[in-house]
């Protein structure tokens, strides 16, 4: 009787190919779901591009000092010698030139690269600070309505549904001029640091609620596995069990909604400088400097292009990011 033969075995997405010692078969490895996740990231080009382009701007943003240095300009130094009678830059295109590569702002006559550069910074610090602060709000508050149930859960589901009862843009706009009000006089400047500060806490304060819902939702479907019960029959308490069994195994979701956050709040503040309630002078700002150039679109449309452009890749760039981020780490994902 002949011998079945088999076709040899295929290692399928989940496993990888180990070849053995000479002479012995090799061995098929499972892999894990964070390097899964990082294959289907490597080979997605929209999400290569994203991350290039969002690690050129981080790296932009911190290293402004230095360009500064480099350059030996200041982003509050005024060119004012370079604008002609109507306080216009003089040259082509606004004013480029190798000493000012984009160009001088209209009237003020502040380097528009520069401004560009720490306004870059700015928005991507109160963006990502906004983002970590709400995010850590929902976990904590999804953790603990998701694990006690009961009235608790009651309560947290409706202080949702009344934080969601607020407009939050309409919010912002009644809410920061009136904490600025009870901290500084009509005669005081707010300082940059306060103005940034209270920015953060107001996105934070009031963009907690998707991620709370998306955390005490996953964390009902888990709290009854059998892990967990493995863990409670070892003695394990309330701590460890958050900590160390439910948390890993929803950090997937959270990061994704960390990375869709970020290009979030970076457009509301943005929207929040364009009609002046955002961050103030003399703090650059990209929001701002769009606003600025509002009544130089006909005569200096450079101005107004070089925020915009800005802003508008990088919102584009994290909302790529976040929805490859997304793809990647759904174990149902075919891509």
């Amino acid at each position: 009787m002949s011998e079945l033969s088999y076709p040899p075995a295929v290692p399928g997405p989940d496993v990888e190919a180990v070849p053995g010692p000479p002479g012995r078969p090799g061995e098929f490895v499972g892999r894990s779901p964070g390097r899964l996740a990082w294959m289907r990231l490597r080979r997605d080009r929209t999400a290569r591009a994203s991350a290039v382009t969002l690690a050129v701007a981080a790296l932009v943003a911190l290293g402004a000092p230095l360009l500064g240095r480099l350059t030996g300009i200041d982003p509050t130094d005024k060119f004012v010698d370079r604008l002609n009678d109507f306080g216009m830059p003089i040259g082509y295109a606004g004013g480029i030139s190798s000493d000012h590569w984009l160009g001088l702002e209209p009237g003020s006559g502040r380097d528009i690269l520069m401004q560009l550069v720490y306004g870059l910074r700015t928005s991507l610090f109160i963006a990502f600070a906004s983002a970590l602060l709400a995010s850590g709000i929902g976990v904590a508050v999804g953790v603990l309505a998701g694990w006690a149930r009961g009235w608790l859960d009651g309560v947290v589901n409706w202080l949702i549904d009344l934080t969601l009862a607020f407009p939050f843009l309409i919010f912002a706009l009644a809410v920061i001029p009136i904490l600025q009000d009870r901290f500084y006089s009509d005669r005081e400047a707010p300082s940059p640091a306060f103005r940034v500060a209270l920015i953060v806490a107001t996105f934070g304060l009031f963009s907690w609620t998707y991620t709370a819902r998306l955390v005490r939702g996953q964390v009902i479907s888990l709290r009854e596995r059998e892990f967990v019960d493995a863990a409670r029959a070892a003695g394990a308490g309330t701590a460890h069990i958050l900590l160390r069994q439910l948390l890993p195994n929803i950090w997937a979701p959270i990061l994704v909604t960390v990375s869709l956050m970020v290009p979030q709040f970076i457009a509301i503040e943005a929207a929040l400088a364009f009609v002046n309630i955002g961050v103030t002078e003399p703090t650059p700002d990209l929001g701002r400097m769009i606003f600025n150039s509002i009544g130089y679109v006909a005569s200096d449309p450079w101005y107004t292009l070089f925020p915009g452009l800005t802003v508008f890749l990088l919102v584009l760039a994290f909302n790529l990011l976040g929805d490859a981020l997304r793809d990647a780490l759904d174990p149902r994902s075919t891509r």
